[in-house]
């Protein structure tokens, strides 16, 4: 049985963490499947959008405990290495839009694999926990990136170091998620979600999406230049012309990415 299922349903990919007897967290076979799916993501031009999601009560627990302290096994640092880091580069590199649907617990790297995706959306019994200082460990897999930028150094940092639960409704909040939904209908809010990003002119998403990475560095100066450069990019575009004369014409827009 795959550690990730996948299925395409129009020009969205889904993908399904599948350890729900390990509340979904990650050996090392879940993570390269998991890197493997967002390679194909970013090479198929018909796959427009991505769908992350988890089997079972959890989203995703973060590491399997027994593979990290496996004396044959990988080892903290490539767990970090090959396994972590890789997966959030590929979420934040795909010039694609990345839809988090968290369906239970997302817990150390899973609920920092989540938040690092592009518009995140949780089910009401949901929770976020970054449950690194319980075990000596320090947030990884981007956390102490993303996180204070999301939610503020002071709310980050205690979060962090207390290791408190966090319902999907104060995530709500405190700006951590985009939008929180019936448990029941998470799964189907979250596809009609991806499938309208699908349907949008991806080239300029794409840039849009590389221009947010790159502001968590730049100056005003440096955003400012990006911004002309990609505008210019997005300007050549076919969906931009069609969204001009779609406008113009008073009529629905049809974009086909390019």
């Amino acid at each position: 049985m795959s550690s990730i299922q996948t299925e395409i349903t129009g020009q969205v990919l889904k993908l399904t963490l599948n350890r729900p007897d390990k509340f979904n967290s990650f050996n090392r076979e879940m993570s390269l499947a998991l890197q493997a799916c967002l390679d194909k993501a970013a090479a198929d031009k018909n796959i427009r959008a991505v769908l992350l999601t988890g089997v079972g009560k959890a989203f995703c627990a973060g590491q399997d405990l027994t593979e990290a302290m496996d004396p044959g096994g990988p080892g903290i640092e490539r767990i970090v290495n090959e396994h972590y880091n890789p997966i959030i580069q590929k979420i934040r590199e795909v010039e694609k839009p990345v839809v988090c649907a968290v369906n239970g617990v997302a817990a150390g790297a899973g609920a920092n694999i989540a938040l690092a995706c592009d518009v995140v959306l949780a089910g009401v019994s949901a929770s976020f926990i970054q449950a690194f200082s319980k075990i000596g460990l320090i947030p990884d897999s981007g956390g102490t990136f993303f996180l204070p930028r999301l939610i503020g150094f002071g709310r980050a940092s205690a979060l962090m170091m207390l290791g408190d639960k966090v319902s999907a409704a104060d995530a709500l909040q405190m700006g951590m998620i985009f939008r929180i939904c019936e448990d029941a209908q998470l799964l189907e809010e979250a596809m009609k979600l991806a499938n309208t990003l699908s349907n949008l002119p991806t080239k300029g998403i794409g840039l849009t999406k590389q221009l947010l990475n790159q502001s968590m560095a730049n100056t005003l100066e440096q955003q400012l230049s990006a911004e002309g450069k990609a505008q210019v990019i997005a300007a050549g575009t076919s969906d931009y012309s069609e969204g001009v004369n779609a406008f113009l014409e008073k009529r629905k827009a049809i974009f086909v990415g390019e």
